[in-house]
This record gives structure tokens, sequence and C-alpha cells, in this order.
């Protein structure tokens, strides 16, 4: 067993190369998987603001008293979207 230790110490030097190059591409990998998963939150944020400022302006016509609901929408599809 003696003898063996002076083999396998330069084995696990050269051992150690690759796994040091395949956990630099692993933190690569997972860099780029959350800057793509920190994209897609700010992309349904912002769909989620679109669609409570729709909600709001619904509740609006809905609970509002006198006021043409016909007009009030065609009013709205008047107007441009973000």
């Amino acid at each position: 067993m003696q003898h063996w230790i002076w083999v396998l110490i330069p084995l696990a030097a050269i051992g150690i190369a690759p796994f040091k190059m395949w956990l630099r591409l692993k933190e690569r990998q997972l860099e780029q998987q959350s800057m793509m998963t920190a994209e897609k939150t700010a992309q349904y944020a912002a769909h989620t603001e679109r669609l409570e400022e729709r909600m709001r302006v619904l509740e609006r016509i809905a609970t509002d008293k006198g006021v043409n609901l016909s007009d009030e929408i065609e009013a709205l599809r008047d107007t441009p979207l973000n």
C-alpha cells in the first residue's frame, strides 16, 4: 500500500484539472439559468401589472354610478395599450 501512494498522488493531481473545468462549466450554466429566470420573473411581473391595471379599470366601470357603460368600453377600446 505504501508504494501505491506515490502513484495515487500524481493521478489525483491530474484528475483535479478536469474536475475544476467541470465545476466552472456548471457555474456558468447556473449563472445563465439564473439570468434567464430573473428575466422571466420581470416579464411575469410586468404582465401581472398590466392585468391588475385592466382589472382596476373594469372594477371602476362596474362600480361607477351614472356612467354610460357602452361609452366607457368604447373609450377604452380606442386608447392604445402600453
